[in-house]
Parts: structure tokens; C-alpha cells; sequence
């Protein structure tokens, strides 16, 4: 099964950290990072798309991707 989560957050050192997770977990960067401004909470969002491939699981929409 393949997997695919876009994982966001503002600007600072916790979703630096949440990106570095995904990656000791298995998950592989797709594409670039995305940056941009947040006018409601007036602030800079970053966002990243991550992939992992997982063997002999079958995709169910219940599942937790932040498990894998």
C-alpha cells in the first residue's frame, strides 16, 4: 500500500521536527516544501508532502497514517 500525508504547521522548530520524525519512521519526501502566509492567524505555514510504501496492509480510509 502506498501512503501519502501532507503534514503542516507554522513556521518554527515543531514542524521541523515533525517533518524529522516522519523521515526515522520510513517516510520519503515527495516534492518541494510549500511556505505561506496565514492572514487569519497572521502568521508563515509551511507544509511538506511525505510518502511511504507499506507491505502487505490493504488502504482502509479508518487508518491512522501518522501510525506508520
Amino acid at each position: 500500500m502506498k501512503l501519502y500525508r501532507l503534514i503542516t504547521g507554522p513556521d518554527d522548530a515543531t514542524f521541523c521536527h515533525r517533518v524529522t520524525e516522519a523521515l526515522n519512521k520510513g517516510w520519503q519526501l515527495q516534492g518541494s516544501p510549500v511556505y505561506g502566509f496565514d492572514a487569519e492567524a497572521r502568521s508563515m505555514r509551511c507544509g511538506q508532502a511525505v510518502i511511504k510504501e507499506v507491505e502487505g496492509i490493504e488502504y482502509d480510509p479508518s487508518i491512522k497514517l501518522g501510525a506508520y
